[in-house]
């Protein structure tokens, strides 16, 4: 993998799997004894945070900051003002989470002059080619310039996370390449990461990136299924 930056954030369309790829970057630099923070911002999707991932940061040492009222039914959790140190205190290894599409990247604008004053960064774009909404390396890039244009920091990187959850196989991150070359070349942005379930990720033959694997992010809230 190459050379972590002090700040990493992810951003990148719903369900593009950000906040398991931050939570497990989090843990990884734990394991090489950093002091690693990791702040959510993902203000729009109230059922799929770094909170519910509290329990396995704790154990390695990772401070959380999360919103206020996440993993409660109240629909826009408020950002407590510690989010600030990630910025501000240069010796914490920050990661930041942003959210789902141009409105909750807004949350990110505030930390931007700090952000570029230390040009110290990473700010990858995860997308699952996968997804309804980026289904084309053309849609995901309107979604990176939506994002882009709403927060105010360019993006650096792509992370590739494309899955079908537990449908997922070898096959489809592989054929998922062309996918991202695509976008690289439309993007003129680099691919970073591959990213991969850990058993998945064991299988994979890529050679254009690194593969990160990963454990699944446990889910606070299960949402009821419907019987018929």
């Amino acid at each position: 993998m190459t050379e972590h930056k002090r700040l990493t954030l992810f951003a990148g369309h719903y369900g593009s799997g950000k906040t398991n790829i931050a939570v497990n970057y989090a843990l990884l630099l734990a394991s090489e004894g950093k002091n690693v923070c990791i702040a959510d911002l993902d203000i729009v999707n109230p059922y799929f945070r770094t909170a519910d991932s509290a329990e396995d940061l704790e154990k390695a040492g990772v401070k959380l900051i999360s919103p206020q009222y996440a993993n409660t039914n109240v629909d826009l959790p408020a950002l407590p003002a510690e989010r600030y140190r990630l910025v501000q205190d240069k010796s914490v290894w920050g990661i930041m989470v942003i959210g789902g599409d141009d409105r909750g990247a807004y949350a990110l604008g505030r930390f931007v002059p700090y952000i570029l004053q230390e040009n110290n960064y990473r700010m990858a774009f995860v997308v699952n080619s996968c997804r309804p909404l980026t289904q084309t390396p053309e849609d995901a890039l309107e979604i990176m310039r939506e994002i882009e244009a709403a927060c105010g920091l360019p993006f650096t990187c792509i992370v590739n996370n494309t899955n079908l959850g537990e449908l997922t196989t070898p096959q489809i991150v592989e054929d998922s390449v062309d996918y991202i070359k695509r976008l690289s070349q439309l993007s003129g942005l680099p691919l970073w990461l591959h990213t991969a379930e850990a058993g998945l990720a064991r299988q994979l033959k890529l050679t254009d990136a690194p593969v990160m694997p990963m454990q699944l992010q446990k889910k606070y809230f299960d949402l009821p299924r419907l019987s018929v």
